[in-house]
């Protein structure tokens, strides 16, 4: 994992890139365990300086499970931590490490509906989410370099599972094309999108044998 170096250039794109993807589940747990919206962002923020500055990634291998158990189980040793040292959390030493509005945040949380599965179900659920939403928008700002952004909000639609034969002839009355060009193009945009799920994925795992393996937890994920 190549968030797993020390100072590197690409060791700090690999963690930004990362932290994009687990802030919110993060939060989201670190909420469900109980702490406030601001002691939430403030854990999150210090708990992500700690990655970078120890290098804590790089500890993270195959044989110590999947990595996001791995980063699940570090948050909590870090806030445990914490809470023994009884010292108030300084977001990083006044860094900000990964960029959050801390009401939207809490305004997302608010809408989570309840449930009864476990924190770490619900953390990888979130998980599972988070990364999807990055690859729609890296589609959405690919298309939009494109000149084709309008083009993607209206086959980003048909894009997960599908919609039948009827989505893809009101898609075409609609873009003043035909079902088979109107095919050619959800299909074109399903394979770039597997290719972006796939090399997001490809940041969360320590090697990369575990990407195929991780897409299908991604999937199962989702499914609850």
């Amino acid at each position: 994992m190549t968030a797993g170096g020390s100072t590197s250039a690409d060791s700090a794109a690999a963690l930004e890139q990362l932290c994009r993807a687990y802030w919110y589940p993060l939060y989201f747990h670190a909420r469900g365990r109980g702490l406030s919206p601001h002691d939430a962002e403030d854990l999150i923020q210090s708990f992500f300086a700690f990655l970078l500055e120890k290098a804590v990634i790089a500890r993270a291998d195959r044989e110590r499970g999947r990595f996001r158990t791995f980063l699940l189980s570090a948050l909590e040793n870090f806030h445990a931590n914490a809470r023994a040292r009884a010292g108030s959390l300084k977001r990083g030493g006044g860094t900000v490490i990964v960029s959050f509005d801390e009401f939207q945040a809490e305004a997302r949380y608010q809408h989570e509906p309840s449930t009864t599965l476990t924190p770490e179900r619900l953390f990888d659920q979130k998980w599972a989410a988070s990364l999807l939403e990055q690859v729609l928008q890296i589609l959405r700002q690919e298309y939009t370099a494109a000149g084709k952004g309008p083009l993607f909000d209206d086959l980003r639609s048909v894009l997960w599972g599908g919609r039948g034969e009827a989505s893809h002839a009101d898609l075409a009355r609609k873009l003043g094309s035909t079902e088979g060009a109107v095919r050619v193009a959800v299909h074109r945009l399903r394979l770039r999108f597997k290719e972006c799920l796939q090399a997001e994925v490809a940041h969360t795992v320590v090697n990369p044998d575990d990407v195929n393996d991780e897409l299908r937890h991604l999937l199962d994920a989702l499914s609850v």
